[in-house]
């Protein structure tokens, strides 16, 4: 974020312009009267026409039914026959329109308002064919070209229906009422018809981001359809009272409905759907929002067959066995169906948590579907089957409903008994009590070992246990025996009350806890009631009771909720100085004084189960239209990955487990589908939402938020910093006011910390190690011996017929440093590079060797002083080779400097003579024609076989090409003194057991003692480290963060070491060890045995990887959980070079939940901003920090294309038992 504050735009200058084009055509439907440049009138006039044409069509039928020439029905055919034929020219005419313009495919209708609202048309003529596809665009599938003609014409002919002046008359009983309807609803007629078969106008209520199928324009003929629905209803029913009246209301309504439609109250026709079903699954059938659109279809096809079953079942005892066998099994989670007894879940591993983290305790129950479980669960639905049967049978037909003599009493103070335990011991597991006011003092506070906050919390685990017991097993089986006594089920076979029973047996198993609270609640009402009972309350029955005490407390929640996210946007806005826009005290006033009209858009929103819409997250506030708990149509899983998202891909598996024993414990308290939580762990945010909820699991999607902070993202993590520190990290309170909690108003609220394996991550600078001289020349020794290790081990590896692989070792890799990440995209030679030729070698000059291709980065733009920015594309230079000439492929040329080829383009560059002073020389070879011939001479291109003493020594044997390096035999004596021969011995000594069949004292020595193989070893690693250029010592730290990246600068042997993969990666991961040793010894103090540096080498072998972050083994490792990871980075705005050390261990990750009306409606805002209002700005206000409604944060967790979250798990399905 470049700026913060109150002052920053809602909508800047050019979207406020587009805005109100935009606005404007959604209120009429469709006609653009305002386009931002000149157009002739004829534009305007024919969009006039054609908005107005169904109007005329209908008051021909109205005229001919008045003057009694043709009767209501005809009349009304007669309307739907020309507005057919009408429609059936407008679209015939853009057909022509589009062939004459050419062939151009329609996009959705929201990119195609936004194109057209920039677009400049030249007009020509008032039937042009521009004109036309100006006014008329076209469908963009023949199938919606007849549909929508069709339904056009039903839509007059039907709307004529509707609103005929008689039909008014008689409804209302005088002709000024019947003729402002009359003409109102012609109004919203035309709106319809409009945007179903002229232009669809973008709507404010929009759900995809594209209108791929073209449904938008059904959706307002859709809500005609329902008004004219009851009106038929009405008509043919003959005088039923509630029909009229309700007819009587929705006439009034329908004039409301092109301002419903301008608000965006009303869903489209997908969220409709999908909304629509949800809330009949929920509390018309007892299930739960479901994780996915398939899952939802199918397990609302399967709960209302249960119904219909219910309702045709002659017996009642067969439908109370019915009803619990179906509830039981439909509230299971049914996605480990397929997986009976065959270990963990594909879908677990797969598509949750990801390729390496380990799965879940092979003892623990409820992940996978095995014998256990099917057991278990076998074992529970017979005993509630046997016991609801027994009860109906011998105690169902009791005669009285008194709580206090008749059957079901002690059942009742049971359940109240078990209500009031449950829901103790529930608050006493939070770091909050009674609704996040008052801080727990139960809770453990201040921990921050993990084994000490547990032995602390060994108590709640305790009363966890025993909940958990009376939670699944008691409170259950007392809900199953209060509903089968119920006299009730003997009226059974009337809808509403098989409905009830269907939804009651249901929801025991699906949700207990609420269940439990339903029933206290019918409980409660009846005692208090006693003997005067309201009749009607009586005659619903305990099923439609209990349907109706679930719906009251849902939107009693909600209402809650609502309202006090509606007072922190109120309060805070003026309050917080960052927050106060020059609008603020004029908000507040008007928001005063209509506060009945503000409480009741919080009551009609509650009522709707729609998100509360706070304009711009201004207190504005509009009802957002109806859409399912998930707010977002697409898949679940949608990310933005990056780097980072690894660490929360790792965490997830771990995280999970945590987050099932806190659910099961009641640390997180109620967990309704549709609830948000917050994760935070050093510098990770994690966003946790319920999808799914079901007897003995849970179904959640773990987002991950950004690492790299931004201001506004900085300023929320304080905020939520200071929000969890106050409820963990402080010390135990003194007096009673420090109970409070002081962020009630916060849209985040402590719940629980919940122990979890994730990497914790520390960075330090590196000033006075890598920089140190002494360092340096250590680092020269440790590499020899680090070397050695690898050779040895290496040998036993391949005895034990163990490949090496180079994706599997820790730290081999291969991404070059920033001085030739170039390069590495052009390691492949093309046909026409130049390779040098020898009469008796060959000396290859890579095209990715840094000292060559770093003098292409130069250029005049560069700043020298600065961060350099992204590598350009270097061309590189060849010449024409002549026989028996050499040639030096380079890149471009220092600045200043004079490319060579262009000034002897007919010279072979080895005629010329060195330049050397000029400064050219600089990392490139300097060619000794004295000197050349002898190392070619004196470096046999076939290795002299070996003559072993000991017969063992063949295992460690190296490969032949290892032992040809071009170098010469006096350079290599003269560094034999640095190899370490006792650290050979010691290793030898060590590894000798494991590649020999019988191991004796004599057979060791023999081994130590072998001159060959030990000048084998000496002479390889002696010419990987000349090869490596350290050759007296490791010059800067420059040079050692090339080589740790490697980016090995040209050397002599450089071209014989990357001709071989296999050693030349283990003299690079030799390096990084031995980095990693100095920083170690240079930490810790240095090694003080042979031993403990054996053992050491181990430990990086076995625990760490050490290479770079952008590495695939790095990535590979953090999800196979590797316990330790080392990397070596440089800060170039800075200028200092760091180390990054991640451990793996188990830390508390502290969670709280998030207030979840207030989460949808920022959604909501957000989904109007962006697709209808297009305000994609990155500064605008509605993004902005805001510490009480945590907004950037929430905006990041939206799915994208609106949000951008670096990691998405798909639906995760996890035991709660």
């Amino acid at each position: 974020m470049v700026r913060m504050g109150p002052d920053v735009p809602l909508l800047n200058e050019y979207k406020q312009e587009f805005f109100w084009k935009r606005f404007p055509q959604t209120i009429l439907g469709g006609p653009r009267l305002k386009l931002g440049y000149c157009a002739p009138p004829y534009v305007y006039v024919n969009q006039a026409v054609l908005f107005l044409t169904p109007w005329l069509f209908g008051g021909i039928g109205t005229l001919l039914c008045q003057l009694q020439l043709l009767q209501e029905l005809h009349a009304a055919v007669l309307a739907g026959m020309l507005m057919f034929g009408a429609a059936a020219g407008v679209q015939a005419l853009a057909l022509y329109a589009a062939r004459r313009n050419g062939t151009v495919e329609r996009l959705g209708a929201l990119n195609v308002g936004a194109l057209v609202d920039e677009e400049e048309v030249e007009f020509t003529h008032c039937v042009g064919p521009e004109t036309l596809r100006f006014i008329a665009p076209g469908k963009r599938f023949g199938l919606n070209v007849v549909l929508h003609t069709v339904l056009a014409g039903l839509l007059c002919g039907f709307g004529t229906w509707y609103v005929f002046l008689g039909r008014l008359t008689t409804l209302y009983g005088g002709i000024g009422a019947s003729l402002v309807v009359f003409v109102l609803s012609w109004v919203t007629l035309c709106i319809a018809e409009y945007s179903l078969i002229v232009n669809t106008a973008t709507e404010t209520a929009t759900f995809h981001a594209q209108d791929t199928y073209e449904i938008t324009p059904l959706t307002r003929p859709l809500y005609i359809f329902i008004f004219i629905a009851v009106d038929l209803a009405h008509r043919f029913s003959g005088s039923v009272p509630e029909l009229q009246l309700a007819s009587q209301v929705l006439h009034v309504l329908f004039l409301f409905l092109p301002l419903l439609w301008a608000l965006g109250l009303l869903p489209p026709l997908d969220a409709l759907l999908l909304w629509g079903m949800e809330q009949a699954l929920v509390f018309g059938l007892g299930g739960s929002p479901m994780s996915t659109n398939l899952r939802l279809l199918l397990m609302f096809g399967a709960s209302v067959a249960v119904a219909v079953c219910n309702y045709f079942i002659p017996s009642t005892l067969g439908v109370v066995i019915f009803s619990i066998s179906t509830g039981f099994l439909l509230s299971l989670d049914l996605s480990q169906v397929g997986t009976v007894c065959k270990g963990p879940r594909p879908g677990f591993q797969d598509r949750g948590f990801g390729r390496g983290v380990s799965p879940p305790p092979p003892g623990s129950f409820g992940w996978n579907l095995g014998c256990r479980e099917l057991f278990f669960y076998l074992s529970l639905l017979l005993v509630a089957v046997a016991e609801a049967g027994l009860l109906h049978h011998f105690l169902g037909s009791a005669d009285s409903y008194s709580l206090v003599t008749g059957p079901q009493a002690v059942v009742s103070y049971l359940l109240v008994v078990l209500f009031c335990l449950c829901w103790a011991l529930r608050e006493i597991q939070g770091a909050y009590i009674f609704g996040g006011v008052f801080l727990n003092p139960l809770y453990p506070k201040g921990m921050s070992s993990v084994q000490k906050f547990k032995q602390r919390s060994k108590g709640l685990y305790t009363a966890a246990a025993i909940r958990r017991v009376l939670i699944y097993l008691v409170s259950p089986f007392a809900m199953v025996a209060f509903l089968s006594m119920d006299k009730s089920l003997q009226l059974l076979h009337r809808v509403s009350l098989s409905v009830g029973f269907t939804r009651a047996f249901r929801v025991v198993w699906q949700s207990s806890e609420d269940a439990l609270l339903q029933m206290v609640v019918v409980v409660l009402v009846r005692l208090t009631a006693g003997s005067y009972m309201v009749q009607g309350w009586e005659n619903l029955g305990t099923g439609l009771q209990l349907l109706l005490v679930g719906l009251v407390i849902d939107r009693l929640t909600q209402f809650l909720a609502k309202l006090k996210f509606t007072l922190t946007v109120l309060v805070t806005s003026w309050t917080e100085k960052k927050q106060r826009r020059q609008s603020a005290g004029t908000l507040l006033a008007i928001n005063a004084s209509l506060c009945p009209l503000l409480l009741a858009v919080v009551t009609l929103s509650a009522l709707l189960s729609a998100p509360l819409l706070p304009l711009f997250t201004l207190p504005i506030f509009l009802v957002g239209f109806p859409r399912p708990q998930r707010s977002w149509p697409g898949p679940v899983g949608t990310a933005c990955p990056c780097t980072d998202s690894i660490f929360y891909q790792q965490m997830s598996g771990s995280l999970a487990s945590a987050m099932r024993m806190a659910f099961a414990r009641g640390s997180l308290g109620s967990l309704a589908p549709g609830s948000h939580f917050l994760g935070r762990f050093q510098d990770r945010m994690v966003w946790i939402m319920i999808l799914e909820r079901g007897y003995g699991y849970c179904t959640v999607n773990i987002k991950g938020l950004e690492l790299q902070e931004t201001s506004c993202h900085t300023v929320e993590a304080r905020r939520v910093d200071e929000v969890f520190e106050a409820a963990f990290e402080r010390p135990e309170r003194l007096g009673f006011t420090q109970g409070f909690n002081l962020h009630w108003g916060n849209a985040l609220t402590p719940c629980a910390a919940l122990a979890v394996r994730v990497y914790s991550d520390a960075r330090n600078v590196l000033s006075g190690i890598i920089d140190s001289h002494d360092n340096l020349r250590k680092l020269q020794e440790d590499f020899l011996k680090v070397l050695v290790w690898l050779l040895l081990r290496y040998c036993v590896q391949r005895h034990k017929g163990f490949m090496w692989m180079s994706e599997e070792g820790s730290g081999i890799g291969g991404r070059k440093s920033q001085s030739s990440q170039l390069a590495h995209t052009t390691c492949k030679q093309p046909p026409e590079a130049v390779i040098v030729e020898s009469n008796v070698s060959s000396l290859r000059f890579r095209q990715d060797s840094s000292s060559l291709t770093s003098f292409g980065d130069w250029s005049d733009e560069d700043d020298l002083f600065g961060p350099q920015p992204a590598r350009r594309t270097v061309a590189l230079v060849t010449a024409e080779v002549q026989p028996g000439q050499t040639v030096l492929q380079t890149g471009a040329s220092l600045p200043g400097s004079v490319e060579m080829d262009s000034l002897f383009e007919n010279m072979a560059l080895s005629a010329l003579q060195p330049l050397q002073p000029l400064g050219l020389g600089i990392g490139m070879p300097a060619v000794d024609k004295g000197r050349s011939t002898e190392v070619f001479r004196d470096s046999p291109t076939s290795a002299p076989p070996l003559n072993f003493s000991c017969p063992q020594s063949e295992a460690f044997n190296l490969p032949t090409g290892w032992r040809t390096a071009p170098l010469l035999p006096s350079r290599l004596l003269q560094l034999r003194p640095l190899f370490p021969e006792d650290w050979f011995r010691f290793t030898l000594g060590r590894c000798g057991p494991a590649v020999q069949s019988e191991t004796s004292e004599d057979m060791s020595k023999a081994l130590k003692e072998d001159e060959a193989l030990k000048e084998l070893h000496a002479q390889v690693a002696l010419s990987c480290l000349v090869s490596l250029g350290a050759e007296s010592a490791f010059t800067s730290p420059s040079y050692v963060y090339r080589l740790y990246c490697g980016d090995v600068p040209w050397t002599e042997g450089l071209e014989w070491l990357s001709s071989s993969k296999e050693l030349y990666q283990l003299s690079l991961q030799a390096f990084r060890f031995s980095f990693k040793l100095l920083f170690d010894q240079a930490s810790l103090g240095p090694m003080e045995s042979l031993e403990e540096l054996f053992n050491t080498l181990e430990e990086y072998e076995r625990d760490w990887y050490i290479g770079l972050v952008t590495e695939k083994g790095w990535h590979d490792s953090v999800l196979q959980e590797k316990p330790f990871l080392f990397s070596l980075g440089h800060d170039l705005a800075m200028g200092t070079y760091t180390g990054r050390v991640l451990s793996l261990q188990e830390q508390l990750v502290q969670v709280g939940r998030l207030n979840a009306e207030g989460v949808r409606g920022q959604w909501a805002n957000l989904s109007w901003e962006l697709l209808y209002a297009t305000n994609d700005d990155e500064e605008r206000y509605s993004i902005q920090a805001h510490p009480f409604m945590l907004r950037n944060l929430t905006v990041q967790a939206a799915d994208p294309p609106l949000g951008y979250p670096i990691y998405s798990s798909a639906p995760l399905h996890f035991p709660c038992l």
